[in-house]
């Protein structure tokens, strides 16, 4: 019987290195059958004052990196270690520096079902890999219905109010546990792990839980 083991993680869609930490997470969860991975999603924004609708990527980028050369030297490191994880990152034709709060609530709308997990490993590739708009609340319905989820049922939750409340709750709860940055796993409500570290550190905390 396999020993259940949960992880609390604090991250943000628009993060590539959570991108990376979960896969690293997941990987290294494969390669023990006799753990069960219980996975709980917290929203973190790391951009939270973003315009509903996002900033034109070009307009964010520049604003954040300075131009073009600077936007690619920034990344490089990120997409060789997106692609050591089987990741493609692509920051080159991204539409929009998203506010993340829907993709949030479509994550923990999904965790209701089952689905939190593959619906953020969906939103994830869907923003870095895709360059979708993922603060379209059409493309957040497309990837729902691609990774289970009824159609209606998304679009009523989109549209209303469902997990608003939440998603600010979890950024206050990481602000008072002292979290300012992600990805951060906590196994177990009792072991911390900040970052996207190397699989060789997670297969640690795990041989040391399980």
């Amino acid at each position: 019987m396999s020993k259940l083991i949960r992880v609390d993680v604090f991250s943000d869609i628009a993060c590539p290195f959570c991108f990376i930490g979960d896969t690293r997470l997941t990987r290294v969860f494969k390669a023990r059958p006799d753990l069960e991975l219980e996975w709980v999603w917290h929203p973190f924004q790391l951009q939270p004052t973003m315009p509903e609708r996002g900033m034109a990527w070009e307009i964010f980028s520049t604003q954040k990196f300075g131009g073009l050369e600077a936007r690619r030297a920034a990344f490089a490191t990120v997409i060789q270690a997106g692609q050591n994880e089987g990741i493609s990152f692509d920051f080159e034709t991204m539409p929009v520096a998203p506010n993340t709060a829907s993709a949030h609530r479509l994550v923990l709308f999904a965790s209701e079902f089952g689905l939190g997990k593959p619906m953020a490993l969906a939103l994830y590739k869907a923003y870095f890999s895709q360059a979708q708009d993922i603060t379209d609340n059409l493309v957040l319905e497309q990837i729902a219905v691609q990774v289970g989820l009824d159609p209606s049922f998304v679009r009523a939750m989109l549209y209303g109010a469902r997990f608003r409340q939440e998603v600010q709750d979890s950024q206050l709860e990481a602000q008072r546990l002292g979290i300012s940055g992600v990805p951060f796993f906590i196994f177990n409500q009792r072991l911390a792990l900040s970052g996207a570290q190397p699989s060789e550190v997670f297969e640690e905390v795990l041989s040391s839980l399980g």
